[in-house]
């Protein structure tokens, strides 16, 4: 379990103090949960979301243990590092949105014709309850061509969630070379 500790105080000063000591800062927040303000040691957050197995993954911040998503987070415009997250809190059975990512797998056929994967949509947005949530969409490229790709509506959802790009949105497709 990821452990993290609690920001007393959330100024600029003190940011760059947790940072310069190996800290990012986080946001911690659900609708009806008051806001939390915590930090945690970069490369163990690192590791803990590397290695997580759903979308939801526990921490413990202070005295109290959580089960949160990742909603959003900031890199260093140099050397890439995390500097903030915004951490959503899952509440059981509450409906909101969620960033889920995307992950494909294979050799299309269409890079045989001088074609080249592109991977427009990283994460999309679903929205449901933490339980119905998928870990990840796992596609297959493998039987896309040179000018196919896999639209939104292609991929199936789980049951009571519901993705909220339009449908003809591309998540991934094959283009011709330059």
């Amino acid at each position: 379990m990821l452990e993290g500790i609690v920001r007393e105080s959330i100024g600029k000063r003190t940011a760059k103090v947790l940072r310069r000591d190996g800290y990012l800062t986080a946001n911690l927040y659900a609708n009806g949960v008051e806001n939390i303000q915590a930090a945690f040691k970069r490369g163990e957050f690192v590791r803990a979301v590397r290695n997580k197995e759903t979308l939801a993954f526990p921490v413990k911040v202070g005295d109290t243990e959580l089960n949160v998503v990742i909603q959003e987070y900031q890199l260093h415009p140099v050397n890439g590092d995390v500097k903030h997250v915004d951490l959503r809190i899952t509440v059981p059975g509450q409906v909101t949105n969620f960033l889920v990512p995307v992950v494909t797998h294979g050799t299309p056929v269409g890079l045989k014709n001088k074609g080249v994967l592109v991977i427009s949509k990283k994460r999309l947005k679903v929205r449901g309850a933490i339980e119905n949530m998928p870990a990840k969409f796992d596609l297959d490229v493998e039987p896309l061509n040179r000018d196919d790709s896999i639209l939104i509506r292609d991929i199936e959802t789980p049951e009571n969630c519901r993705l909220m790009d339009r449908l003809d949105v591309a998540i991934c497709g094959v283009i011709k070379a330059k």
